[in-house]
C-alpha cells in the first residue's frame, strides 16, 4: 500500500496502476503470512516472545522504510528458529521472510551489483538487436544513438517477485518440495527475464519507437499483467497437486 501511495504522489494514477500488478503479489504475501501465523495455535507466550514483539513494534513504528522490513526479517527468523511449534506458523514465517527479499534485501543487493546486472540485460538486448553495447548503453538498431538500461528496466526486480510468488503459493497449499520444483521456479524467473529483454530490444530499434512506447500509457500495464500471469501460472503448475486436490 505504501508503494502505491508513493507512486501515486510521484507519478500520478498511471504510476499507481502500473505498479498494481506487483503489489498484488506483495499484498497476497502479507495476507497469507499473517493469516497462517495468526491461525496457528500457541499454548503459552514466553517472556522472550514479548521482548521480540516489543522490538518488532519499535522498529516498525520508526519512520524509516527499511527498518520495517528488517523487523519483519528478524521476526520471521525468530519464529523459524525459536517459535516454530506448528506447521502453519512455520509456513507463515517463510512467506514473510520471502516477502522481505524484494522489499528490502534484493534492493540492497542490487546496489552492490547494479553495474553487472544492468550490463547483463544490456548484453542480451544488444545480442537480440545485433548492435554494440557500451556498459549499460545499447546502440539503437538504426544507429540513431544509444539507449540507457536504467535500474527501473532491470530484470532482477521481476525475478525476486517471481520467487516471492512461488513461495506464497507453495506454502499456502503446503506444497512438498521436490527437485522438479527448481525447474518451475527457473521457468518463472526465465520467462520474466525473456519478456523484459524482448521489450528492451523492441524499443531499441529506433529512438522514435523508444519515445512512442514510453509515451503509450497502457504499454507498461500490459507488460506487468503478462509478468503477473506468467509468475502465477508457473507457481500454480508447480503446486498443482496440492492446489487441485483441495478443489
Amino acid at each position: 500500500m505504501g508503494r502505491t501511495i508513493y507512486t501515486l504522489n510521484l507519478e500520478g494514477w498511471r504510476g499507481a496502476v502500473v505498479g498494481f500488478e506487483l503489489n498484488v503479489i506483495v499484498l497476497s504475501a502479507c495476507f497469507a503470512g499473517v493469516y497462517l501465523i495468526a491461525t496457528s495455535n500457541r499454548n503459552q507466550i514466553r517472556i522472550l516472545d514479548l521482548v521480540v514483539a516489543l522490538g518488532f513494534l519499535g522498529l516498525v513504528l520508526l519512520p524509516i522504510y527499511a527498518m520495517s522490513w528488517v523487523a519483519v526479517t528478524g521476526l520471521s527468523l525468530y519464529i523459524l528458529f525459536f517459535a516454530n511449534d506448528g506447521a502453519e506458523r512455520r509456513r507463515g514465517a517463510l512467506i514473510l521472510l520471502a516477502l522481505a527479499v524484494p522489499m528490502l534485501w534484493s534492493r540492497l543487493l542490487f546496489q552492490f551489483f547494479a553495474r553487472f546486472l544492468l550490463e547483463l540485460d544490456a548484453t542480451m538486448a544488444a545480442w537480440m538487436l545485433g548492435t554494440e553495447r557500451i556498459g549499460n548503453l545499447v546502440r539503437f538498431a538504426d544507429n540513431s544513438g544509444y539507449m540507457v538500461i536504467s535500474p527501473a528496466c532491470a530484470s532482477f526486480g521481476n525475478i525476486t517477485y517471481a520467487f516471492l510468488c512461488w513461495v506464497v503459493v507453495s506454502q499456502w497449499v503446503n506444497h512438498r518440495w521436490r527437485r522438479i520444483d527448481f525447474l518451475w521456479l527457473f521457468l518463472a524467473c526465465a520467462s520474466v527475464v525473456a519478456i523484459n529483454v524482448t521489450r528492451i530490444a523492441l524499443i531499441g530499434h529506433s529512438q522514435a519507437l523508444f519515445q512512442l512506447i514510453h509515451q503509450f500509457q497502457y504499454c507498461e500495464v500490459v507488460l506487468s499483467t503478462v509478468f503477473l500471469c506468467l509468475i502465477i501460472g508457473f507457481s500454480i503448475i508447480g503446486a498443482r497437486r496440492e492446489l487441485f486436490a483441495r478443489a
